[in-house]
C-alpha cells in the first residue's frame, strides 16, 4: 500500500519502484517503527485526536505486530510495500480496519524514519559499547597472563626497545577505552526525539513533545523542525567512531598478522580462528586478523559515502537521505563482527615467550640504555648518542651484541664505559629503570593492568 497516492492517476513503473522502493533493507527498523508508533498513538490520545478505546485497541494491535517481527525479522522484506513504514500502516489497517489509517494524523514519514533510525543508532551504540568492553577485558586478561613476558618494541617495523608484552596489549585497551567513550559521547546527540516534527514544518496538533520523548528514552525533543528530519549528523558521527573503532582493530590485525608470520614468531593463533590452504598443506593462516584489518575499508567507505552524500543537500528532507541506512547498517554489522571476533583471538592465542625475548634481547635494542649509563658518567647526551652510535656501528661489524663487546673494545668508542656497564644495558636492567607513570617498567604495569580492570 503506497500511502501518497491520492495525487496520482497511475502508477510507478517497474524500474522506478525498484529504484525507489527501500524495504529491502528499511525492514531491519521494524522493530523500532512500532516502538515510535506506540509512542505517536499514545501522543495524539493526549492531543485529543483519538479515544482511549481507539488508543488501546492500536497498542494491541502493535504489541502483535511486534511479536510478528520479533519471531521472524525477515517477514517485512518479504512483502511487496514500499518502505517499512508503509508495511506497518497496511498491516495495522488489516488488524483495526479505518482505525489504522487515523495513527498518521499529524506525523510525516520525514520524521517517523528519523525517530526510527535514532532509535536504531541508539541501541546499535549500546552493543558495540558491550562489545567493547568484551574486547577490552580480552586484553587485559592477556596483559595478566604476559605480564612477564618481554618483547621487542618496534618504530618504523625496525626493533627498537624491550616493552613487556602485556604494555603492548594495554596499548589497544587504551585504543578501545577512547573508542568506547567517543560512541558514548556521540549517543547524548543520538537520543534526541525529532517526532513531531512533520515533514518540515511541525505538526500542527497539540502534541505534548516533551512526553513524547520521555516516552520513547530520549533526553528531550529536537528544536528545530527544519533540522530535525534533515539531519543526520549523528548518524556520521556514529561512523567516524566506528571507523575510528576499524582503525584500531585493524592495527591490532596488522601486529596479530606480523607476529604470528615465521619471521616473528611471536605468537601462534589458535585453530579455530586459522584457516590452512588448498593447495599448501604446512600453511595456517591468520585470517580472523587479516578479515579485521580488511573490514576497516568498508568501514570507512560507509562514512565518506555519507559526508558525500549530505554535503550539498538543501534544507529540508530530500530523497538522498535514503542512502544514509545502508552504509550505517553494513558498518554497524562489520564493526560488530571484528570486536566479536577479537576475544576469540586473544583469549586462546600462545604467546612464544623465548621468541619475544630473542627478539627483545636482538637489533641493538639496548642502545639507548647505554647512551643513558654514558649520561648518568657526566657524558652530555647528545655525546652519549653519537659514542653509542659508533659503537652499534663497529658491532655490527663484527656481527656482535653490544653486551658481547670487550669492554676494552667498547671503550675505544665510549670512554667513559666501566665495568658496570653490562649489568647495565641487560634487559631487566632496562626495564626496572622504566618505572614512570605509563611507562612499561613491571610495577607500573602491574598497576596499570588492575587500574584498567577497574575502570571496566
Amino acid at each position: 500500500m503506497a500511502l501518497w497516492g491520492g495525487r496520482f492517476e497511475s502508477g510507478p513503473d517497474a524500474l522506478f519502484k525498484q529504484f525507489n522502493d527501500s524495504l529491502r533493507f528499511d525492514y531491519r527498523l521494524a522493530r523500532q517503527d512500532i516502538a515510535g508508533s506506540v509512542g505517536w498513538a499514545k501522543a495524539i490520545r493526549r492531543a485529543g485526536v483519538i479515544s482511549a478505546e481507539e488508543l488501546a485497541s492500536l497498542e494491541a494491535a502493535l504489541a502483535g505486530l511486534a511479536a510478528e517481527v520479533e519471531a521472524d525479522p525477515t517477514l517485512p522484506a518479504r512483502s511487496d510495500a514500499e518502505d517499512i513504514h508503509s508495511w506497518v500502516e497496511s498491516r495495522l489497517i488489516e488488524k483495526v480496519g479505518p482505525l489504522g489509517k487515523k495513527l498518521h494524523t499529524g506525523r510525516s514519514r520525514n520524521d517517523q524514519v528519523a525517530t526510527d533510525l535514532r532509535l536504531w543508532t541508539r541501541d546499535e551504540i549500546d552493543a558495540r559499547l558491550a562489545e567493547l568492553r568484551d574486547a577490552r577485558r580480552s586484553l587485559i586478561d592477556l596483559a595478566a597472563r604476559e605480564a612477564g613476558t618481554v618483547v621487542s618494541g618496534y618504530t618504523h617495523l625496525q626493533r627498537a626497545q624491550p616493552v613487556l608484552f602485556a604494555h603492548w596489549a594495554l596499548a589497544y585497551a587504551e585504543m578501545f577505552e577512547r573508542d568506547a567513550a567517543r560512541l558514548r559521547d556521540a549517543r547524548a546527540r543520538v537520543n534526541v526525539c525529532p517526532l513531531g516534527s512533520g515533514a518540515l514544518a511541525g505538526t500542527a496538533y497539540q502534541v505534548d513533545r516533551q512526553t513524547l520523548a520521555r516516552d520513547l528514552g530520549f533526553a528531550e525533543p529536537t528544536r528545530n523542525s527544519l533540522d530535525a528530519v534533515s539531519d543526520r549528523d549523528f548518524v556520521i558521527e556514529t561512523l567516524a567512531a566506528c571507523a575510528l573503532i576499524a582503525a584500531h582493530l585493524s592495527r591490532l590485525g596488522e601486529d596479530l598478522v606480523l607476529y604470528s608470520s615465521q619471521e616473528f614468531g611471536f605468537v601462534e593463533m589458535d585453530d579455530a580462528v586459522a584457516s590452512g590452504s588448498s593447495l599448501m598443506p604446512q600453511k595456517k593462516n591468520p585470517d580472523a586478523a587479516e578479515l579485521i584489518r580488511g573490514k576497516a575499508g568498508r568501514v570507512n567507505g560507509a562514512l565518506v559515502a555519507l559526508l558525500t552524500t549530505v554535503k550539498g543537500l538543501p534544507l529540508a528532507y530530500n530523497k538522498d537521505l535514503q542512502e544514509d541506512k545502508e552504509p550505517l547498517f553494513d558498518a554497524m554489522d562489520n564493526t560488530s563482527m571484528s570486536l566479536r571476533i577479537v576475544p576469540r583471538m586473544l583469549d586462546t592465542i600462545k604467546v612464544r615467550r623465548e621468541a619475544c625475548r630473542r627478539a627483545a634481547a636482538g637489533g641493538y635494542s639496548n642502545a639507548t640504555d647505554l647512551a643513558d649509563y654514558l649520561v648518568s658518567k657526566g657524558v652530555p647526551f647528545r655525546q652519549a648518542h653519537e659514542e653509542v652510535g659508533a659503537a652499534v656501528r663497529h658491532a655490527i661489524s663484527r656481527g656482535k651484541a653490544i653486551e658481547e663487546l670487550p669492554l676494552e673494545e667498547l671503550r675505544r668508542f665510549a670512554p667513559a664505559a666501566g665495568p658496570d656497564v653490562f649489568a647495565y644495558v641487560a634487559i631487566e636492567s632496562g626495564m626496572a629503570r622504566r618505572e614512570v607513570f605509563g611507562a612499561t617498567g613491571s610495577t607500573h604495569v602491574a598497576k596499570a593492568i588492575e587500574a584498567a580492570r577497574a575502570r571496566l
